[in-house]
């Protein structure tokens, strides 16, 4: 029986150059369950196979397999998720670089894929890919009278999008994007809570404007000039200069659909990015009221684009504390930015910033965090975390802009 072990912050071996640790019976290889084990930290001496620091090598791990048997990083990740990430991060030699187990740096991202206008029935769409997080966005527009809004009334503000619910974004995770999300199951936590969060980001930071979702209707004198009138968008007219004839009839609605077709980790800047993709690529047909009919017809000649406000982009990190515990080891702690699956699970922090850094200026529209202890005021206002965000806002702004 051989086991393979691994330093530090370094990738497993080629199958041909893997050094192993031969053991001629079982008990004997179960006496080495760890390296805490005074025993095996000499062997391991003895052999030269490791740094001499036996802090360092308390995050080594070892795996029984044949000696001929090659690993990959992916592989050690999921066998002992853990240990190796610690390795990996915390490495035994200076020359190494910290890692994670995907092979990227703690505040290293992955590069975002944005395609428009993939789906020909909706008024926009988008699909955004980061990594093996795929997501696809369709934008459905709707009418609803003034007549059918509950406790309507006549104010023309910007509140009017979250008074009247003329957003709602839908989140579908049970699509078998994951084992733990087999298709034609109900919405799970997590997608009701994400549903959520983007809702509450499309009001907080006021992408939208109101004036975009009003449909006028001017009353004339003889009800049958109502089919001659020209369609007129929201801004088409000041509306003040027919305060007496003109008013809002009613309303676009957008129903913004977010399916996930692979999920491995942040799905909140997915469902995010894509839906801010798919309402910069919605146009909405012109419309008109028709008194006669009572109803709203609308005309795909000259579709108009909304009119979008900015580009805030989420950006999620989440603090690895060394320990499977949330209490840190000896203080020290990892940021790490757009985590995966297996991060996810092994961190109980995680803290997501909207912004937007459009000409050149960064707004910050919203912070939050959730669980954990590690992250103070201090860190949430410190440079570093300004320039992750900052670096995260950049790659989302050239993937939509190609």
């Amino acid at each position: 029986m051989a086991g393979i072990w691994f330093t530090a912050g370094a990738p497993p071996r080629p199958p041909g150059e893997i050094a192993t640790l031969e053991f001629s019976t079982k008990d004997q290889f179960a006496k080495f369950p760890t390296v805490s084990n005074p025993p095996t930290f000499a062997l391991l001496r003895s052999r030269k196979l490791c740094n001499s620091n036996p802090r360092n090598l308390i995050t080594a791990a070892f795996i029984t397999i044949m000696a001929e048997a090659g690993l990959t990083r992916a592989t050690f990740a999921k066998l002992s998720p853990h240990p190796y990430l610690l390795a990996n991060l915390e490495p035994s030699s200076q020359d190494i670089p910290p890692a994670r187990s995907n092979g990227r740096a703690p505040d290293e991202a992955r590069t975002p894929e944005v395609n428009l206008s993939s789906l020909s029935h909706a008024h926009g769409s988008s699909l955004v890919r980061i990594g093996d997080t795929t997501a696809i966005c369709g934008v459905r527009a709707e009418t609803i009278l003034t007549t059918n809004i509950p406790n309507y009334r006549a104010s023309n503000t910007e509140s009017e999008l979250r008074d009247y619910d003329l957003l709602v974004p839908n989140i579908e995770l049970a699509t078998g994007s994951s084992p733990q999300n087999l298709p034609g199951g109900p919405p799970s936590t997590l997608a009701q809570t994400l549903s959520t969060r983007v809702y509450s980001v499309l009001h907080s930071s006021k992408l939208l404007d109101a004036a975009d979702f009003r449909i006028w209707h001017t009353q004339t004198a003889d009800p049958t000039t109502a089919d001659d009138d020209e369609m007129r968008d929201a801004d088409a007219e000041d509306p003040d200069e027919f305060s007496d004839e003109r008013q809002v009839i009613a309303y676009w609605v957008l129903y913004i659909d977010i399916f996930f077709i692979s999920l491995d980790g942040n799905q909140l800047d997915a469902a995010w990015a894509a839906t801010l993709a798919a309402l910069r690529d919605t146009k909405l047909p012109q419309a008109r009221y028709d008194p006669d009919r009572e109803l709203v017809i609308c005309s795909r000649k000259s579709p108009k684009p909304l009119s979008v406000n900015g580009f805030p982009i989420a950006c999620t990190a989440v603090v690895f504390t060394g320990k499977e515990t949330d209490r840190p080891t000896e203080g020290k702690y990892w940021v790490l930015v757009d985590p995966d699956t297996l991060e996810e699970s092994l961190c109980d922090e995680t803290l997501t910033v909207v912004a937007d850094c459009t000409g050149g200026a960064t707004r910050i529209l919203s912070v939050s965090k959730h669980g954990g202890t590690v992250l103070t005021p201090e860190h949430l206002r410190s440079k570093q975390l300004l320039g992750l965000v900052e670096k995260r806002w950049k790659g989302f702004a050239d993937a939509m802009s190609t």
